[in-house]
Parts: C-alpha cells; sequence; structure tokens
C-alpha cells in the first residue's frame, strides 16, 4: 500500500470517473486502474462498484476512503513539521463555498483576506452541501463554507455570522406597498426556490411550514434566475440578505423584510480535524467576521 494509490482512491471517489480521477492524479487512466485493482487485491475487499461510465464507492469502500484521506493529511503533516516555521498563509487554499453564499460572501471577503494574506489565493468550488460534503471528507477541497447544521464525522465548524431572509416581490404585487411580511403568509402565494438539491430552499420552507403543505412552489436553478423570473411578475421569493444588498438591485421587484421572527441563517466555515494550515483556516474566519454589512451578524464567542 503506497500512498499514491491512497491518493488515487480518494480521487476516484471525488469524481466518481475513472478518466477524471487520473486527469486529476496526472497519471494515465490503465496506470489508476491498475494501482486501484492492486490495492483492492491486498485488501481483499472490492472498494468500487464499477459500471460503464461511473465508479462507486462500496460501504467498506467509503470507510477506507474516509481512513485514506486523514493518512494523506498525517503524511502532510511530515512535511510541515519538517519545514518548520514554514508560513502555513503561503500557498493556494481550495475553499469549497455553496451556491447561494459564494457571489455574495466572495466579493467582501477577497480585499481582505488578500491584505490580510496576500501570499493565499483561494481556489474556489461552488457547489452543494451534499456534494462538498464528499469533496472536505476526500480531500479535494481543504475548507468549506456552507450553512449550518453541518454534523460531519471528523469534521470541525466554526460559526462565522447569522444571516437574515428576505422577501422579493414585484413592484406591481399587493404586498409592494407593505413594510413587513409575516413569514406565515407566503404560503398564501406563488413561491419560487432553488430546486431540490439545495439547503436554502430546506431551510425557508422549515421557517414557513405551510408551503410544504399548501403553497405553490416553483423552482429555478439560481437566485439570480429566480430574482428575474419575479422580475416579470411570476411569483415572489426570499433571498439571503447579502443577495438583495444595493449591488444586486432590480427595478421591477420590491424587497420586504420580515416580521419577527425573522428567518435567518447561520453560515459557518468547516475543516478536516486532521488539516494541516489551522493557521490559514483561521485567518479566514477572522477576515469573514471582520466583514462590515447590514447583512452579516458575526457570531460573538465568549472572552
Amino acid at each position: 500500500m503506497t500512498l499514491n494509490e491512497l491518493r488515487y482512491v480518494v480521487a476516484l471517489a471525488r469524481e466518481r470517473n475513472f478518466r477524471r480521477a487520473a486527469e486529476t492524479c496526472f497519471v494515465s487512466q490503465p496506470a489508476l486502474s491498475l494501482a486501484i485493482q492492486k490495492l483492492e487485491d491486498e485488501l481483499g475487499v472490492r472498494l468500487f462498484e464499477r459500471k460503464k461510465t461511473e465508479a462507486m464507492p462500496t460501504p467498506v469502500g467509503e470507510r477506507v476512503v474516509e481512513q485514506a484521506a486523514r493518512v494523506l493529511d498525517e503524511a502532510a503533516k511530515i512535511k510541515e513539521v519538517a519545514r518548520q516555521g514554514a508560513d502555513q498563509l503561503v500557498g493556494p487554499l481550495r475553499l469549497g463555498v455553496i451556491y447561494t453564499v459564494g457571489p455574495y460572501l466572495l466579493p467582501e471577503l477577497i480585499p481582505i483576506l488578500h491584505a490580510r494574506a496576500p501570499a493565499m489565493p483561494l481556489d474556489v468550488e461552488e457547489n452543494t452541501t451534499a456534494n462538498l460534503v464528499t469533496q472536505l471528507r476526500g480531500g479535494g477541497v481543504d475548507v468549506v463554507i456552507i450553512a449550518l447544521p453541518f454534523d460531519v464525522p471528523g469534521v470541525e465548524t466554526l460559526p462565522l455570522y447569522d444571516e437574515p431572509f428576505m422577501v422579493v416581490v414585484p413592484k406591481t404585487h399587493a404586498w409592494s406597498r407593505r413594510r413587513r411580511v409575516v413569514a406565515a403568509e407566503l404560503s398564501s402565494e406563488k413561491v419560487l426556490l432553488l430546486n431540490s438539491g439545495h439547503c436554502f430552499s430546506n431551510q425557508v420552507v422549515e421557517a414557513c411550514p405551510e408551503l410544504s403543505r399548501k403553497g405553490e412552489v416553483l423552482q429555478g436553478n439560481s437566485l439570480e434566475t429566480i430574482r428575474n423570473m419575479v422580475a416579470t411578475g411570476l411569483g415572489i421569493t426570499v433571498l439571503p440578505c447579502s443577495a438583495v444588498t444595493q449591488r444586486y438591485g432590480n427595478p421591477l421587484v420590491k424587497v420586504l423584510p420580515f416580521e419577527q421572527p425573522v428567518p435567518a441563517r447561520r453560515i459557518a466555515l468547516a475543516y478536516r480535524r486532521s488539516f494541516v494550515r489551522i493557521q490559514a483556516v483561521k485567518v479566514m474566519a477572522e477576515a469573514i467576521r471582520s466583514i462590515r454589512s447590514t447583512c452579516f451578524n458575526p457570531v460573538t464567542y465568549p472572552d
């Protein structure tokens, strides 16, 4: 068993495809396939179910992949120990971020982070929470920005800020003359939400349970698409506060706050407990908490 074989296993679990996994490891597909077969023979278990265009980890394969990721992290620590005094803020940081956070947080974060860690560029992966879990556990990304709850074995979370939700309606809608909206009222309207797989939609439904019972819900592929659908008069929607700031203004819609209690989400930074560059995680968290925005209410910690 070699570190390269473990890298191949982790890459295949992440990519679910031999060709793509080989490309990410900079080896030929036959070489990667042979190495994984060799490891399976050595362990005496089948790690992947092979289909024509897809490879899925078996139950035991998933556990092996998790352990392999930990081993690779521990191996990386050897280099860190050998480079005692090396700056953890030098070199790219692989950042995963959910779709409903990335476009609105990153423009605020990057200038601050560039000033605090100019030698640490971000390699950003936008995806759904479920896919980011796989990539984080498999070592495809170093840290992720997600919405809580996020209970993943072997992963630490640092709460960052609370963000309220806002109602967006067409300018011609009867509510456009109102000052606030009660969450329960959403069930009487045609509400546009992201399609299944996005945790934000689940959070909106949790805030207004009547939506899942008697509300009319349509689905879109992105918050920006949904905003434009609202502008045409198709329905109303709920967006995170950061998505309705002045830079994302649209003259054809009206943004309204909720009545108390205001639905909100808590955003956090998550990383593997075995991740070596803890200083990079701390600087990232501090940079995000330092953002000055009426949409972000930083989570405070006792002294």
